[in-house]
């Protein structure tokens, strides 16, 4: 089982903490972590895009000119498709991107993004991080004191001090252990967990 030292917010180190072997040390498949990667990014896409059909785009009621004798030809409305201004064929409208994904290889790939950050020793235990002021220039110098450029902060419930104080600034993320996700942890260099979260991540990608 691998065993990782536990730093308290002034960086000294104040203990250890033994990971399970099937969680933070499992085979690594990236074709898996990138199929959970886009699964996420398709669920969160909007899919608002929208244009109008030529029954949609307002005139275009009267037939502009007779059927026959003027040498043009035939039309039927101004706002058929290929009229400047007409109707789109085919055109997007809104819609749901999301699939669905097997609950099993969604675990399996979070357990593979906490493997590969353990690996990287991209991975931080923290015992706690105390704010005695909500403030954005103490978060930052505790950030600054571990040596974290960009990192992901997993917290056991919702912190909301740690989270007002780090939320204005894009290089750091906080967020409860129940919101974990394969994305947040590849798009940040270092993941930080708060050591009473270590026992409930466990429990949850076990059951």
């Amino acid at each position: 089982m691998p065993e990782v030292k536990v730093y308290n917010q002034e960086g000294q180190e104040v203990g250890n903490i033994t990971l399970a072997d099937d969680i933070f040390d499992v085979p690594v498949k990236p074709y898996l972590i990138y199929e959970v990667v886009k699964w996420q990014l398709a669920c969160r896409r909007a899919g608002t895009a929208s244009t109008k059909s030529r029954g949609e785009v307002r005139g275009g009621g009267r037939k502009p000119w007779r059927q026959k004798g003027t040498g043009r030809a035939r039309q039927g409305s101004i706002r058929a498709p290929h009229w400047v201004g007409g109707g789109v064929v085919f055109g997007p409208k809104p819609r749901s991107y999301a699939y669905s994904l097997p609950k099993k290889v969604r675990k399996r790939a979070l357990k593979m993004a906490l493997t590969s950050k353990l690996k990287a020793d991209c991975l931080r235990i923290l015992d706690n991080v105390v704010l005695d002021e909500i403030k954005t220039k103490k978060f930052l110098n505790i950030m600054k004191t571990l040596n974290l450029p960009r990192a992901l902060i997993v917290t056991e419930g919702k912190v909301d001090g740690l989270r007002l104080a780090s939320r204005n600034v894009p290089a750091f993320q906080v967020l409860p252990r129940e919101g974990l996700n394969v994305y947040d942890i590849l798009r940040y260099d270092y993941l930080v967990i708060l050591q009473n979260a270590i026992p409930k991540i466990e429990e949850s990608l076990r059951s």
